[in-house]
């Protein structure tokens, strides 16, 4: 029998974006599947974390559309923009944990802005989430007493408060020992596999990109568009793009006279 051909969870079609008139990326079109972990690349300034804004709601494209399902986001009635922001889980870089909160008090939060549940569900739900993230720590521990890796754990178990169908992640891995990061991909993986989520997530680190990630975009400094899509994977081993095969493998563009690697940027 024919495999069933589905709609994507997400489509992005001719998006351009930028600040305050000037342009950081134009024409910029791919779908995200279901269940898949999809991979926005690139190197230093060329607006990946600029288009993951654009995707959870704060930033307004300039053109083009972000469809959810039948959806188009950014046509919608503010109050529908909300409802399907509910739908997403975001982990901003670093965390973005509140440090004067307990790591239990911080996963609770979205339940406590969005919900009406009581007090006792709402800390049951927060032990829930962390555990589903592979912690047990106790109630009162402060983020500031937590490893790098175990402050990115928290922030997505605070991400999944709410059961969201997608799971921003804005460079995850990016500061953390080679340990550290493996689980951190092996979680990602467990969400994908166990949970049914999709996964969007910003990065240049290459480990991670070649384990997990079942598709991608590239994006461009200097051409300020999409310049190579598929699985990170297949790019490393295929893409006759010179700035996509530099960073890929680790070598210096061949019109990079400078002493700097391409793929040691985070924006």
């Amino acid at each position: 029998m024919p495999q069933q051909v589905t709609d994507p969870k997400l489509r992005v079609e001719g998006l351009a974006f930028g600040y305050d008139g000037g342009i950081v990326q134009h024409d910029v079109s791919f779908d995200v599947h279901d269940k898949s972990i999809f991979a926005i690349m690139g190197g230093s300034g060329c607006g990946k974390s600029t288009l993951m804004k654009t995707m959870i709601g704060l930033l307004k494209p300039t053109a083009g559309s972000i469809h959810f399902g039948n959806e188009d986001y950014w046509a919608a009635p503010e109050e529908r923009r909300t409802e399907i922001g509910r739908r997403f889980g975001v982990v901003f870089q670093s965390g973005a944990l509140w440090s004067s909160m307990t790591a239990e008090e911080n996963v609770a939060l979205p339940s406590r802005m969005f919900t009406d549940l009581d007090d006792e569900t709402i800390k049951a739900l927060s032990r829930l989430k962390l555990s589903l993230v592979g912690l047990d720590i106790d109630a009162s521990t402060m983020p500031a007493e937590l490893s790098g890796g175990m402050r990115r754990r928290v922030a997505i178990a605070r991400a999944l408060a709410l059961d969201p169908e997608v799971l921003f992640l804005d460079e995850p891995s990016a500061g953390l020992d080679p340990i550290a990061a493996k689980r951190l991909d092996d979680l990602i993986l467990e969400l994908r596999d166990g949970f049914g989520v999709t996964v969007i997530m910003v990065s240049h680190e290459l480990p991670s990109l070649f384990a997990i990630c079942d598709d991608g975009i590239f994006l461009d400094t200097e051409t300020k568009t999409a310049i190579a899509k598929g699985s990170p994977r297949v790019l490393r081993e295929t893409s006759e793009h010179p700035t996509v095969r530099a960073f890929m493998h680790r070598e210096r563009p061949p019109d990079d006279a400078g002493p700097g690697v391409v793929n040691h940027a985070s924006q």
